[in-house]
C-alpha cells in the first residue's frame, strides 16, 4: 500500500502548480531542500519518478500527473470529510446541512444559460454552500478532465453515444436539445451565407450529420465562442448552426429556423467522481440542475 501523507500529497500538487521545487517551497513556506526531500521520499514510495527536474524547472511524468490527479481528490474528499462532520456534529439542525465550497466546471453557454438559475436556488435553500465556477472549453478532456484531474467537485459537460461519461466519473443527462439554423433576421436566402463555427461548437455525432448535409458549405470563418459566432451572424456576416443552449437571449437581429425532425441534437449533463456523487453539496447541486435544465 502507498502510504503518503496529505501534507506529501499536497507538496506534489504545489510542485505540478508552480511548475519548480523552489516555487512551491515558496507556496507552502518550506525550503527547497525539504520540498526536494519529501518529492524524493513520495517517489521512493510510490515506485516512480514524479517530475523530470530541469533548469526550466520540474514537470510531471505521466506517473505523475497520474499522481497528482490523484492527490488533488484524496484532498479534496479530506475537506469534504470534514465539512460534513462539522455538520454532523451541530446536531439535528446541522446534520445534511451542506456547506464550504463547491468547484464547478462548465463550458460558456451552460455558465451563462443553465448553472445561474440552478445556483441561485441552491444558494436560496443552502446559503453555507460557496460555488467556486470556472468556465472551461469543452475540447479535449473539457470539463470532464476538469474533474478528474481534481480541480472540479462537478463539471456540466456535452455526453452521450460519442462523448460518453469516462470509465472513471459517474453522470447523467440533464438536457436534450436540437441544433438549429440561426441566420441573420429577413435574409432571402440565408442557406446561401458563409458559413461560421467554433471549435466546442458539435459533437462528432453532429458531424457526421453536418458531413451529409450538401447545403452546408465548409466553414470559412471560425470564432472563438458561441458568442461571437453569434454575434458576428448579428451583423450579417453568415450562417451558423447552433444548439438551442447557445440561442438563450439571442438579439432581434438573428432568426433562428429548424432543421426539421432528423436535425442533430446534443446532451447537456454532469459528471462527478463517485465519491463526490455522494456529496452533501454535490447532490444538492445536481437536484437544482436537474429543475433548472428541464
Amino acid at each position: 500500500m502507498t502510504d503518503l501523507s496529505p501534507h506529501e500529497l499536497r507538496i506534489i500538487v504545489a510542485v505540478e502548480g508552480a511548475g519548480s521545487f523552489s516555487g512551491a517551497a515558496a507556496a507552502l513556506d518550506m525550503t527547497q531542500s525539504a520540498v526536494s526531500h519529501a518529492i524524493r521520499t513520495s517517489e521512493g514510495r510510490i515506485g516512480a519518478v514524479l517530475f523530470d527536474r530541469g533548469r526550466k524547472g520540474a514537470r510531471p511524468t505521466a506517473a505523475g500527473a497520474s499522481t497528482v490527479a490523484h492527490a488533488r481528490r484524496v484532498l479534496r474528499l479530506l475537506e469534504v470529510m470534514g465539512s460534513e462532520a462539522r455538520a454532523a456534529a451541530a446536531g439535528p439542525g446541522g446534520e445534511g446541512v451542506p456547506a464550504g465550497p463547491l468547484r464547478i466546471a462548465a463550458f460558456r453557454s451552460a455558465a451563462l444559460h443553465l448553472l445561474p438559475t440552478a445556483l441561485e436556488r441552491l444558494r436560496a435553500r443552502h446559503p453555507g454552500i460557496e460555488p467556486r465556477v470556472r468556465v472551461v472549453r469543452e475540447v479535449g478532456r473539457g470539463t470532464a478532465g476538469e474533474v478528474l484531474d481534481g480541480r472540479a467537485d462537478l463539471g456540466i459537460a456535452t455526453i452521450g453515444a460519442s462523448s460518453p461519461v469516462p470509465k472513471e466519473l459517474v453522470g447523467g443527462v440533464l438536457r436534450e436539445e436540437a441544433y438549429a439554423l440561426v441566420h441573420p433576421a429577413g435574409h432571402p436566402a440565408p442557406r446561401t451565407l458563409p458559413l461560421l463555427d467554433w471549435a466546442e461548437s458539435c459533437t462528432s455525432y453532429t458531424r457526421e450529420w453536418w458531413a451529409a448535409q450538401d447545403w452546408i458549405p465548409p466553414a470559412t470563418m471560425e470564432a472563438e465562442d458561441d458568442g461571437a459566432v453569434l454575434s458576428m451572424v448579428a451583423r450579417g456576416l453568415g450562417m451558423a448552426i447552433m444548439p438551442e443552449l447557445s440561442l438563450e437571449g439571442a438579439p432581434d437581429a438573428v432568426a433562428i429556423t429548424a432543421l426539421g425532425p432528423e436535425r442533430p441534437t446534443r446532451s447537456v449533463g454532469y459528471v462527478t467522481t463517485p465519491e463526490l456523487g455522494r456529496s452533501l453539496a454535490v447532490r444538492a447541486l445536481i437536484r437544482e440542475l436537474r429543475v433548472s435544465g428541464g
